[in-house]
């Protein structure tokens, strides 16, 4: 998610490393070069020319703190108008009724369904209990479709599958919620091929008769700017409250999740991010814009960890960092507790400066193949001592076994060196305020570098 434009805006930045002062000359080329990583991620050319001239008026002049150096300033004013424009802040879906109604629309193909399923298994989590509904009587398959993913994580779905009564079906489902004490009605509704006139009425008397706490809009990401027209003409018609973004883990360049919020004045709510159904993410537009300059995310990245990995044995993990005895067998340990948390590119990419070191095929399963290779073909004296393969000679002797090159190793070794040392200082950060001064000097770290 967002690789490319990540890599692209790092290397514009790195352009006014070694310069003392901020002038119109060196931070010239710097934003040319950010605006083409723009334009190269979808973003409409308007919309970036005025990214460009904004960040351009606030950073001519501005006095460069002593604490701060040229990059990292125009760093932090790209940051503000990156979120700026993504919509400054989170704003959660209202789930103040008891049931709350949730009304899905979306063109066909969007992911809307998929979604439906994922944010009734998110919400799940939160300890709602939600009921899915199916409204489309259009594609028989949609059902069995919404069926199948929700049996898997044991969700209900109602449905009357003989009725081609979009009423009808929503005024029954409301009535089963209250008698199986449902407190979240989640209503899919059929996919349009485009905005015709007949199934907007349609979902115009769905939306009246329901009278939805919240609705929500489906894009797909790997539409790019059409997506944004689209949901422009679906607003005429039909006043949703925010939007979500699917798909943003295919072949996609991005720049919908950048811009949409901003031409079409509605909050975007939540980001899909792969295919599983735990692939869905709460849209915060400061975590993104962490991402896109290559910041990281350690908040997502704690909330995801906390809700999969054991909370006895992450205790035990952090006594032994703080002790110094973290080895590769708990490493293991913990690839294998991260495997289970989702899309591990995702993951990776949440770790400020990680793509330094790492580098992903579309193969998320073998993304860890390597390093479990090399922990493998060490003795349980070496596991367990980290410290004894300084020594070359076991290093080749891994590299053998393994058949991972001996310059591999060696870099394995300084991240799990690296590693150590960014667990600790979580660890040692409790609270909001100390993980954002924890974050702030890894930033400032990595501009450094």
């Amino acid at each position: 998610m967002f690789e490319h434009l990540q890599n692209k805006i790092s290397k514009a930045l790195h352009i006014l490393k070694g310069h003392n002062t901020i002038t119109e000359i060196n931070i010239a080329s710097s934003l040319k070069e950010i605006g083409r990583a723009l334009i190269d991620a979808d973003v409409n050319h308007k919309i970036v020319r005025n990214f460009i001239q904004k960040v351009q008026e606030t950073s001519i002049g501005k006095k460069v703190l002593t604490s701060l150096n040229p990059k990292q300033l125009i760093t932090k004013i790209v940051y503000d108008e990156l979120v700026f424009l993504m919509g400054e802040k989170n704003i959660e879906i209202n789930l103040s009724k008891n049931p709350s109604i949730i009304l899905i629309c979306g063109l066909q193909g969007s992911g809307k369904t998929s979604f439906s399923s994922k944010l009734a298994f998110f919400l799940m989590k939160k300890n709602k209990s939600p009921l899915l509904v199916s409204v489309d009587i259009h594609r028989p398959a949609a059902v069995d479709q919404l069926k199948l993913i929700a049996k898997k994580v044991n969700i209900p779905v109602f449905s009357l599958e003989k009725s081609k009564n979009v009423i009808e079906i929503v005024d029954q489902s409301i009535l089963y919620a209250f008698k199986k004490k449902k407190n979240v009605i989640i209503i899919d509704t059929a996919g349009r091929l485009a905005i015709d006139r007949i199934m907007m009425k349609e979902i115009q008397k769905i939306n009246q008769y329901s009278n939805p706490d919240e609705v929500l809009f489906v894009v797909d990401a790997m539409t790019g700017q059409d997506a944004i027209n689209t949901a422009q003409s679906f607003s005429k018609v039909l006043n949703f409250d925010g939007i979500v973004i699917t798909k943003l883990d295919g072949d996609c360049r991005g720049g919908v999740a950048i811009t949409i919020s901003s031409v079409i004045k509605k909050p975007i709510k939540f980001i899909s991010n792969g295919e599983k159904i735990e692939d869905l993410e709460v849209f915060y537009p400061e975590r993104i814009a962490n991402r896109i300059l290559g910041m990281g995310d350690i908040v997502s990245l704690v909330e995801k960890v906390q809700e999969q990995f054991d909370e006895t044995k992450t205790k035990k993990i952090y006594q032994k960092i703080s002790k110094n005895r973290f080895n590769f067998n708990d490493l293991l340990d913990q690839i294998q507790q991260i495997k289970k948390i989702g899309n591990i590119k995702n993951i990776i990419s949440m770790i400020p400066g990680i793509n330094k070191y790492f580098s992903f095929d579309g193969n998320q399963k073998n993304s860890f193949k390597k390093i479990e290779a090399i922990i493998h073909s060490m003795t349980p004296y070496e596991r367990n001592n980290p410290k004894i393969l300084l020594d070359v000679r076991r290093k080749k002797r891994i590299s053998k076994g393994s058949g991972i090159t001996l310059s591999h190793i060696d870099l394995f070794m300084k991240q799990f060196y690296d590693m150590n040392q960014i667990m600790k200082k979580i660890h040692a950060h409790s609270g909001k305020e100390t993980i954002k001064n924890f974050i702030y000097q890894m930033i400032k770290k990595e501009n450094n570098a």
